[in-house]
């Protein structure tokens, strides 16, 4: 009864032998090899539009590089109060910018609206050597919260950020979760709703140390050409990173993955809200969710083999708001989770006291 991240849950088996398949001797290194090369194919069709694909090994590199082609050292990033890159990810955006302001945004189950935007840049004046220059908009999908951003969500921030010389950042780390949730197309999800550039996470879904900055402004490619050998994020043995993702996106398996994931996290949700020793602190709209317990409820859960994150976040307001006694915990389902786990879990939350 495993719940605590699907970072946790180790890779399939297509990965390994998409190691196997590209570990033939030697190769040019540092990208110049036919793997790497056919990543920017592979997501140009994907995406259905050319792109520019820079693979890293983890998703803070991929977000706070793709911020940084954005956001100079006297720019905003504005984002959602528990947002990762405002709560889980130290001062990276502020370091690889060179000095960028995080405005946070509050916003109810994990997501900025259009009228939480503009009060954040309230204070601020273009073109005032006094003021922070807000650049970039950053939004989460699957959000903190596990709820995903709508089209239109998307869309809205988009107009928001355009109507004020500004871009929009997708932190994808579930993106392929959102993307099945939503039921549309990975460019529908992006640059046809106004997404600049985006973090494109793979690991969470089943790859090993895999993810990319995907960007949909050609006019920015060489500079983070740069940007990344600077920060040291260029790979040497790029064939690997190459590997997992070319594998990642074959035969639909970054799709397979999620719909897994998704499936399980419903199936949990469904189980748990015929229960009444627990609560749904937000919509549960992929694969991540939070449920509201007893304290007590809590160890008698954990002494029987359950596996979770207690959330620290601040939860929902009002009469589903946490209470003294009561902590928020986190559940993650992933591509592996076995549908056993899942009513192991149901039951044990219907047999304690």
């Amino acid at each position: 009864m495993f719940f605590k991240s699907d970072n946790s849950l180790g890779a399939p088996e297509e990965m390994f032998e998409a190691l196997r398949e590209v570990n033939q001797g030697p190769v040019t290194a540092y990208g110049d090899d036919p793997w790497t090369k056919q990543v920017t194919q592979r997501f140009s069709e994907v995406f259905e539009r050319d792109v520019a694909v820079f693979m890293v090994t983890t998703g803070t590199a991929a977000n706070v590089l793709g911020l940084s082609l954005f956001a100079p050292p006297w720019g905003g990033i504005v984002c959602h109060n528990e947002s990762h890159i405002m709560a889980d990810e130290c001062n990276a955006s502020e370091f690889y910018t060179g000095g960028a302001k995080l405005m946070g945004v509050a916003g109810d189950g994990g997501k900025m609206t259009p009228d939480g935007v503009i009060d954040a840049l309230y204070y601020t004046a273009k073109g005032d050597p006094h003021s922070t220059q807000p650049a970039i908009v950053s939004l989460t999908q699957v959000t903190e919260a596990g709820t995903v951003y709508s089209l239109e969500e998307i869309r809205t921030l988009s107009e928001v950020c355009k109507a004020r010389e500004m871009n929009l950042h997708m932190d994808g780390a579930r993106f392929t979760n959102a993307l099945v949730s939503l039921g549309c197309s990975a460019a529908e999800m992006t640059w046809k709703s106004g997404v600049d550039v985006l973090s494109f996470g793979a690991t969470k879904n089943g790859a090993m140390a895999a993810e990319a900055v995907v960007l949909f402004d050609m006019d920015k490619a060489d500079e983070l050409m740069y940007r990344r050998m600077r920060a040291g994020h260029l790979v040497s043995k790029s064939r690997y990173l190459a590997a997992q993702l070319l594998a990642y996106l074959r035969e639909d398996l970054w799709l397979r993955h999620a719909e897994c994931a998704n499936k399980m996290s419903a199936r949990l949700a469904a189980g748990l809200r015929s229960s009444n020793k627990l609560r749904h602190a937000f919509d549960v709209d992929a694969n991540m969710q939070f449920v509201i317990m007893k304290k007590a409820v809590h160890e008698q859960l954990i002494a029987g083999g359950a596996h979770y994150y207690t959330w620290p976040g601040r939860g929902p307001k009002g009469d589903q708001a946490k209470q003294d006694d009561e902590i928020i915990a986190r559940l993650v389902c992933g591509f592996s989770t076995k549908k056993e786990d899942v009513d192991a879990f149901i039951e044990l939350v219907g047999s304690v006291a």
